[in-house]
């Protein structure tokens, strides 16, 4: 799949649903409380900004942001809403930003947009190059679900709602999934949305990490803090630099 057809003038104008899914107060507000708290005062760099689902909100509550940010489209759409912040076009694992920060993130798996190995490593060390000594690197990340994979099977349903189905396909010998995003109505017409990535388990990442020189300092199953476990879906992880 030519990935430059991923993040496309059309998603970039589909990318924002206010009030709903990733934009909905319940799982935004916490995400930007926190942001906001790591920050302590100082500057946020955003690897991936998108469309500024979190830098606009963090931004407004006096938190200054930079982004960085591959794909054209979704800086355009960013500027249609907030033309203040800094946005750099650029790779997130190898773009280098002007300054110094307390906190660079990356929400929403965006690390599993860089598909190998390798360019992943690059993201943490480039991290460490925009921190000050004690700076953190937030990561959300989801978790593979290959405990759902049964012998023979290559898909699993993680989203069912009226009008749409997720499911993502993997390729384990590669350490690849790709997510499908199915829109549909009460016509025969649907809509399908493809994402490639390759996808890290926990450990991978702390090793990743200590590569890079961090510590992981906490990790959660949520923004809101709430305890990550075997059955987590997902996390939030923060890595400080000593």
């Amino acid at each position: 799949m030519p990935e430059q057809r991923v993040w496309d003038e059309a998603t970039a104008k589909r990318y924002d649903t206010p009030g709903e899914g990733m934009f909905a107060p319940e799982v935004l507000d916490p995400a930007v409380a926190r942001l906001a708290e790591l920050a302590g005062g100082g500057a946020a760099l955003e690897f991936a900004i998108g469309t500024g689902r979190v830098a606009i909100p963090l931004a407004g509550r006096g938190v200054p942001v930079t982004g960085i940010e591959l794909w054209q489209p979704m800086i355009d759409q960013l500027r249609t809403k907030n033309t203040a912040i800094t946005v750099l076009q650029g790779d997130m694992a190898t773009t280098r930003a002007p300054g110094e920060y307390t906190v660079v993130y990356l929400v929403y798996n965006t690390i599993s947009n860089l598909l190998t190995q390798a360019e992943q490593v690059e993201c943490f060390r480039n991290a460490a190059r925009h921190l000050r000594s004690g700076g953190r690197f937030v990561i959300e990340l989801w978790v593979p679900e290959l405990r759902k994979l049964p012998p023979g099977q290559q898909a699993t349903v993680w989203s069912v709602s009226p009008g749409y189905v997720g499911l993502d396909t993997y390729d384990v010998l590669n350490q690849h999934v790709v997510s499908h995003h199915f829109r549909f109505d009460d016509t025969e017409q649907a809509q399908l949305f493809r994402s490639p990535h390759r996808y890290i388990w926990p450990a991978e990442l702390d090793l990743m990490a200590q590569l890079a020189g961090f510590e992981l300092e906490s990790r959660h199953a949520d923004w809101s803090g709430a305890e990550f476990t075997a059955d987590s879906r997902s996390h939030v992880s923060v890595y400080r630099l000593p």
